[in-house]
């Protein structure tokens, strides 16, 4: 999915001197941050279009729970269209058809509109409404997008052990370059295959405010790595939410029909 594909970023500029040579400049920590951004994001091109059923479990503090179902779809950006995603509910009853469209720029802010079948309307979604709950989750609106490289700046933090999944992980601060509800993210990359493990969310006080943890990554096609398990947990209330992932599917043959505001009205 659009907001589930993730992101991309090395060591040096240029191998090590020939004697005589004059040495090579290191990296700072925002070229290095930067690079490792890129070279994430690069790493998941090519997927043209993907398929994929989905569950969202949302937990109280208390331990409480309730679940819902939908089938999500995206649609890789080319040239100048940008990248989409649609994720439409199945189940249960009182949210069946709601459906989330995003439309995922590299050069501006991303654009999203909800459908609300119960009121046979589709909003469009400011962004200032963007930090706000999706569907009662702990998902913010704006974490449902695609969060490309060109939307933050970045600076490499540290390489450390990967908090999930075991292994080594870049740790890359980015801040956002538009309105954000977060003020700076911290992001670990797994270093060999570089998709997302885990991001710290921070507010504009400097407080941690939630984290997003993936896991039960698999590799489809040889080279398109997906999470089979998304937890945001939110610090400030308790509550956390889960979204599971299942029956990934590309090259469906989706064309940009499938993801226009008109569709989604036609619904």
């Amino acid at each position: 999915m659009t907001f589930l594909k993730r992101i991309s970023f090395v060591f040096a500029l240029a191998a090590a001197p020939l004697a005589g040579a004059a040495p090579a400049l290191a990296q700072t920590a925002e070229q290095k941050g930067e690079d490792i951004a890129q070279r994430a994001q690069a790493k998941g091109k090519g997927f043209g279009d993907s398929l994929s059923s989905g569950q969202m479990i949302l937990y109280t503090k208390g331990g409480s729970q309730s679940e819902r179902r939908f089938n999500a779809k995206s649609l890789e950006g080319q040239g100048n269209n940008p990248g989409a995603s649609l994720l439409v509910f199945e189940w249960p009853g009182d949210v069946r058809d709601t459906a989330l469209l995003t439309y995922s720029y590299d050069n501006k802010a991303d654009d999203q509109w909800l459908y609300l079948p119960s009121v046979g309307r589709v909003k469009r979604i400011s962004s200032s409404a963007r930090s706000g709950s999706f569907m009662g989750s702990e998902f913010a609106y704006e974490d449902m997008t695609d969060q490309g490289a060109a939307e933050f700046n970045h600076k490499w933090v540290q390489d450390s052990g990967c908090p999930v999944g075991g292994g080594t992980c870049h740790v890359v601060d980015r801040t956002p370059k538009s309105r954000s509800g977060y003020a700076m993210q911290r992001v670990w990359f797994n270093a060999a295959n570089l998709y997302v493990v885990q991001i710290q969310y921070f507010d504009r006080a400097g407080k941690h405010v939630k984290t997003l943890q993936s896991s039960g990554h698999k590799q489809f096609q040889g080279k398109y790595w997906r999470p089979g398990k998304m937890r945001m947990v939110n610090h400030l209330t308790g509550k956390s939410t889960d979204l599971l992932w299942s029956g990934y599917k590309f090259r469906n043959g989706f064309s940009a029909n499938d993801f226009s505001v008109q569709a989604l009205k036609s619904r």
